[in-house]
């Protein structure tokens, strides 16, 4: 039987972008089962004590800008810190990633959320917009006006927040957050202890 890892994320998160890739590999190497959440963090981030960005003090958002060109040279992923769309409304790009999940499976949806997230951080897109998405879709031969309408739906806007209950209940306050066996690793830079928790 495989290991399952639980994947918490907001889709228009640096962090989470800069993990997406290896995250998988490391799956692959373990026969890990991923299961995808995508969560709203508007509504972890209140529960949890978080801060939006826009509300931090200087010397923070100075320090994150820091840590992610430290982050962005060393994994050596293509990364503007300061894109042109951000902070970039999440709903859209978040739904868009759950219709893909509930219509073509996690494979489909991980590789459309890393999409989604190349499209914010190295493409300076922006992903709230409806032609962003259809191109993003399209390019890997979704039906981006059926996926869309789909993410635009009742069904997809109650699990939208059914996932980010789900991450509130398990205690997950920060994306990307990876859960196995009840353990939390919140944040890329927590994927070589996931992978040693993975491996023990």
């Amino acid at each position: 039987m495989s290991k399952v890892v639980d994947y918490y994320l907001t889709p228009v998160s640096p962090w989470t972008y800069l993990g997406h890739e290896r995250f998988p590999s490391i799956c692959a190497a373990h026969d890990v089962q991923v299961q995808l959440h995508v969560m709203d963090l508007g509504k972890v981030f209140p529960v949890s004590g978080g801060v939006p960005l826009k509300d931090r003090p200087p010397q923070r958002r100075a320090y994150r800008l820091a840590e992610l060109r430290r982050w962005r040279d060393f994994l050596r992923i293509p990364l503007t810190v300061e894109p042109k769309f951000f902070p970039v409304p999440a709903e859209a790009p978040a739904t868009t990633v759950l219709a893909v999940l509930e219509r073509h499976g996690t494979d489909a949806a991980l590789d459309v959320a890393g999409d989604v997230m190349r499209a914010v951080w190295a493409e300076e897109r922006n992903v709230a917009d409806a032609e962003t998405l259809v191109d993003v879709l399209t390019k890997r031969g979704l039906d981006a006006a059926a996926l869309l309408g789909h993410a635009r739906s009742a069904e997809v806007a109650a699990r939208y927040i059914q996932h980010s209950q789900e991450a509130i209940a398990r205690g997950v306050f920060g994306s990307p957050t990876y859960v196995y066996q009840d353990e939390l690793f919140w944040g890329q830079d927590r994927l070589d202890f996931l992978e040693r928790a993975l491996a023990g």
